[in-house]
């Protein structure tokens, strides 16, 4: 693996992770009141067209992180609707 594909990894675990926390704070306090429903609505737009630019272009760095950020970010997306 070359390190362009490292660093591709690295990038992609740090991004995905970022959203780990947020989730588990909506989890546990059950608060979404100031998360921007529009935002979680285009970033998960936006997470799918990655994941399938990714696909179309073999680009597995790209497909692994964009697919999980989606997971996690539409995971909030979710308890946002479900919380208000």
């Amino acid at each position: 693996m070359d390190w362009v594909t490292v660093m591709g990894y690295v990038a992609g675990a740090c991004t995905t992770s970022s959203f780990l926390p947020q989730a588990i704070q909506i989890v546990k306090t059950k608060h979404t009141k100031d998360l921007s429903l529009s935002m979680y609505s285009i970033l998960t737009l936006g997470l799918i067209l990655w994941s399938v630019y990714g696909l179309i272009n073999h680009d597995w760095p790209l497909v692994i992180a964009n697919m999980v950020t989606l997971f996690l970010a539409g995971w909030i997306f979710i308890l946002k609707l479900r919380y208000g």
